[in-house]
């Protein structure tokens, strides 16, 4: 008969690896409650959800913080050493399911928000209870979790609380969805979004055009003006998007405006082009140019990740994965924040996959014990490591 310390080591180790039909079953509940960023109330019904399955997990309720009306949930250590952080939201409206219901079929997930990046949340979820059963209720202390609810649409409520948990960390880690083939986003650009309102004079374009200041033909210049700030060399881009003037056919339009998303690898790239832009005239004489708009999230750079992957890559080797590869990304996400205020930070450590925000979106089945499992491990090797 098997002394009451073997069974004890035989129920940690039972307790301790990765459960696949846990996991699906929390990755439906969240899918299916469904959380359009727009939504609040359904950003706060999936809020619940996750708090209850964070707490089934990890045997600790998380708090439920409400900014203008969003909600995030938060498990925080009393020792914090290591952020983990994921957003909730997702960019599908309320009843999408009707059309691209939760399933599970021939190795592949399916459904709203599955893999951007709802398999990366329930990872945690997971990862907490295996860290947990591993190495004791203690060292959920070191741990803080932060699953934002308005990420896609900016992270403008939560951009505060996510600088502020981890400032003070040794590193953030973030699970959103992988790259191609499973690589981890070591780089992602930063995102700067302008509005750019050009003021002027209307009159009727048959009888007087002459009297008028045409905002149409100012914004145009600048247009032309905007996609020269352009840097392929520095992988910069400046985007001229949304564009609107003009009120009715036979009236020099007196406003025009014009929307431009730029994307930057690097600070000093942000600030040329913000420079710049707020240095354009109005293009047309008499005109007033407005901006609206600035830096909305700092890039990523390469030497915030190069430590923690070079970490990661090692012990994906001891662990017996494939090689892991690192890529940069032009999207952005809430490791931008984490890398902006100087805490060490690894994106794309969640689902493996594809389609996201595409009617096609799904997240490999395969993949997600090695990601968790990898995820574990770096958790425990930076808290053990006392440098």
């Amino acid at each position: 008969m098997p002394s009451a310390r073997t069974s004890e080591a035989g129920q940690l180790a039972e307790d301790s690896r990765f459960d696949l039909p846990e996991f699906l079953a929390d990755l439906e509940r969240l899918v299916t409650v469904e959380s359009p960023s727009a939504d609040h109330d359904a950003v706060a019904r999936s809020a619940l959800v996750l708090a209850d399955v964070i707490q089934r997990r990890a045997g600790r309720r998380p708090e439920i913080l409400r900014i203008d009306g969003v909600d995030h949930v938060v498990l925080q250590g009393r020792d914090s050493r290591i952020l983990l952080l994921g957003h909730h939201d997702t960019v599908w409206p309320t009843g999408s399911l009707a059309e691209l219901p939760f399933s599970v079929e021939d190795g592949v997930i399916r459904g709203p928000g599955c893999f951007d990046m709802l398999v990366g949340v329930v990872q945690i979820a997971h990862a907490l209870a295996m860290l947990r059963a591993r190495h004791g209720d203690a060292v959920l202390d070191q741990v803080t979790v932060l699953v934002t609810g308005d990420e896609e649409v900016g992270s403008v409520t939560s951009r505060e609380l996510i600088e502020s948990r981890a400032v003070g960390c040794r590193a953030a880690l973030v699970l959103e969805a992988a790259g191609p083939g499973g690589a981890l986003k070591t780089q992602r650009k930063g995102v700067s979004l302008y509005e750019l309102e050009v003021l002027g004079r209307a009159a009727h374009s048959g009888l007087e055009p002459e009297r008028g200041i045409n905002a149409t033909v100012g914004v145009s210049h600048l247009v032309i003006a905007l996609a020269d700030l352009a840097d392929p060399g520095a992988g910069t881009t400046v985007t001229p998007t949304l564009l609107s003037s003009g009120t009715t056919g036979n009236t020099v339009p007196d406003r025009a405006t014009v929307a431009v998303d730029v994307r930057a690898t690097t600070v000093a790239e942000q600030k040329r082009v913000d420079a710049a832009i707020r240095a354009l005239g109005p293009g047309v004489e008499g005109a007033t140019l407005v901006v609206h708009g600035g830096v909305n999230r700092p890039p990523l750079e390469a030497a915030a990740s190069a430590d923690l992957f070079a970490r990661a890559a090692n012990l994906a080797a001891d662990l017996g994965h494939p090689p892991l590869r690192g890529m940069a990304v032009g999207g952005a996400s809430d490791g931008n924040f984490t890398a902006g205020v100087g805490v060490p930070t690894l994106d794309g450590l969640g689902a493996v996959g594809g389609g996201a925000h595409a009617r096609d979106e799904h997240a490999e089945i395969r993949e997600i014990p090695a990601r968790t499992e990898l995820l574990v491990t770096l958790v425990h090797d930076l808290i053990s490591d006392g440098s």
